[in-house]
């Protein structure tokens, strides 16, 4: 029997098995769903249609038996509805209940995740996703003893762990399907070959495509033909099977094997051994650059306060503490809220200091919960810089010229605001949770590329152009670059000096507060957060050539991308950063003023 192209569209799926099973209204839904996963486009029914049908068979499922209920099974195999998914790995963890209706009926039903106080919850209907109710309209709350069950047996957990792994199959995220493609080609289990060739038959997407031929020659390998067996090997090598490379070492043991099954097994180990050389390479390289522009952007910052101010600011780790705390709070402002409450060990007149902050939260949801990083970026750099504009009218305006007493004045400052990070947050680490869309990672080549970082890689670059724009395309840069060559020749020019250095200062602590928003979304956040870099970036700084923003990016990519190369090398990280700064020990040796040695009269 086929559906007519005025019913629900063109359908060439055969039906009579089921038609002679199943009552004709479950068999019109039937094929409803299977013209669906066929590729007709049903005009006269909506997606809420769907769902309802959906719900009818899984009911029917439930309440079924025998061949029928197989032949449900089948159907909802092929509907690739994730609501099936649910309800089916429901019953077999003991999930589905049977409730016995006044009229006589059996309802088969899932308690609500919410209880009430007695522990017991509503009865959501599976045949139709409604609240259980009795005659008056009022909901039945049940506890989990008071329904029995929907029982089953081995036989139909086998068949239910069958349309499970079918429905992962048709997942609509590529990622899942892989997933599942992969897990089934692991199994060895030859039952599930059938299943996958199926589905590699409808497959659009190449990188499931990938994992479906790598899952099905998986699978071949255990098969008694010799000439199947070489296919398969010969296969696996072709797409650089990774995850095969321990089912090939032991098919490479088995001293049955045909010369040319060997021979076939030698060349694809060799093959994917290379592949995975060549992953490594390019992984390494690309978790170099990201760490490199991490790097940059915490010591550009840097570049600027002490390249060209010729401050030595130990503080310059607070103000990137400064960022990431700007951005957990900003995170706790979208959602509950955020509170603080401070009482000194000091009193007055017998009653203890004390202040504290309440910030109410918006408690936001979906994608404005979500977008609370876009807002912590700039306050992020507004509140570094305004710390750093304190701290320059305060304490640095001082001690222009005088790099020893900066460097102890900014290092008591350091220590005094991790001080305050404490009282403030604890003084162990805060969460900071990414926004979705910066979590996870795409694979090209099996080379994985996570967003977060492909994310600062992108916005450390707009940070140097920003930068070099501001510095050499503006007014204001013009006045840094004469302030910084020579002071006193700017001040007789009418340049305010006082005031370019404010700004100036403010900046490169501005860039730091960046950098410090953009660490809380790889890291955690602590109150010694900015002193696990602020060697990294003075010596990025020294090795670039103090002054030199160009410099400064070479080093900071070449110190990142080495110091990752040579942890694989070493095989440990900290041996890795032992030889990275051996050998930075020894360039500076050779070239005392860096890469970009800049000379005026202030460095002179």
């Amino acid at each position: 029997m086929r559906a007519t192209r005025e019913g629900w569209g063109f359908c060439s799926t055969p039906l009579s098995r089921v038609m002679r099973s199943v009552p004709n209204v479950l068999a019109a839904g039937l094929a409803l769903l299977l013209c669906l996963r066929a590729g007709a486009s049903p005009a006269p029914w909506s997606g809420a249609s769907i769902t309802n049908i959906v719900r009818h068979e899984l009911a029917q499922v439930v309440l079924s038996k025998g061949t029928q209920r197989q032949a449900l099974l089948d159907a909802l195999a092929d509907s690739g509805s994730k609501l099936a998914g649910e309800v089916l790995k429901a019953w077999m963890t003991q999930g589905v209940y049977l409730y016995g209706a006044p009229d006589g009926s059996t309802v088969p039903v899932m308690l609500d995740s919410q209880q009430d106080a007695q522990g017991r919850a509503r009865a959501i209907r599976i045949d139709d996703g409604q609240p259980l109710k009795d005659a008056a309209g009022k909901e039945l709350r049940f506890g989990e003893t008071d329904l029995n069950p929907a029982n089953t047996d081995l036989r139909l957990r086998r068949a239910i762990r069958h349309v499970l792994d079918t429905l992962a199959l048709a997942d609509p995220d590529p990622d899942a399907r892989y997933a599942a493609a992969t897990k089934l080609g692991n199994s060895q289990n030859e039952s599930y070959l059938p299943l996958l060739k199926k589905r590699l038959a409808k497959e659009k997407s190449a990188y499931v495509n990938k994992g479906l031929k790598g899952a099905i020659a998986t699978l071949q390998l255990s098969d008694t033909d010799s000439a199947v067996q070489i296919a398969a090997v010969e296969e696996l090598a072709a797409l650089s099977s990774i995850g095969s490379l321990d089912d090939l070492t032991q098919l490479a043991a088995n001293t049955n094997n045909s010369p040319q099954l060997a021979k076939a097994i030698q060349f694809a180990i060799g093959s994917i051994n290379d592949h995975i050389k060549w992953v490594n390479f390019f992984g390494t390289i690309f978790h170099g650059i990201s760490l490199g522009s991490v790097l940059l952007v915490v010591s550009l910052g840097l570049a600027i306060t002490f390249g060209l101010m010729g401050v030595i600011n130990m503080a310059h780790g607070e103000m990137i503490a400064v960022g990431a705390y700007t951005t957990y709070v900003i995170q706790n402002v979208f959602g509950a809220g955020f509170a603080f409450s401070i009482t000194l060990p000091f009193s007055i007149a017998g009653k203890p200091i004390a202040f504290g902050l309440d910030l109410p939260g918006l408690n936001a949801s979906g994608w404005f919960y979500q977008s609370y990083f876009l807002y912590a970026i700039p306050l992020s750099f507004i509140t570094a810089a305004l710390v750093g504009l304190l701290l320059e009218r305060a304490i640095i305006q001082f001690l222009y010229r005088r790099p020893l007493e900066s460097l102890l004045a900014t290092w008591g400052v350091s220590l005094a605001l991790q001080q305050i990070f404490r009282m403030v947050f604890g003084a162990n680490n805060v969460q900071v949770n990414s926004p979705n869309w910066l979590l996870g990672h795409f694979t090209i080549d099996d080379v994985s590329f996570d967003y977060n970082r492909i994310f600062v890689i992108g916005f450390a670059a707009l940070i140097v152009i920003g930068t070099w724009l501001l510095l050499s395309k503006t007014s204001l840069g013009l006045l840094i670059r004469a302030v910084m060559q020579n002071r006193s020749m700017a001040a007789c020019m009418g340049v305010r000096t006082n005031r370019v250095n404010m700004l100036t200062f403010a900046f490169g602590s501005g860039l730091a507060g960046l950098a410090g928003a953009f660490l809380s979304q790889i890291g955690n956040v602590g109150p010694s957060l900015g002193q696990t870099y602020i060697v990294d970036s003075f010596m990025t700084v020294v090795v670039g050539g103090v002054g030199s923003m160009l410099g400064t990016v070479y080093s900071a990519l070449g110190i990142g991308t080495a110091d990752q190369t040579l942890q694989q090398l070493t095989g440990s990280p900290v041996t890795g950063k032992i030889v990275v700064l051996v050998c930075i020990i020894l360039f500076l040796q050779w070239k005392p003023g860096g890469l970009f040695a800049i000379r005026s009269r202030t460095l002179d």
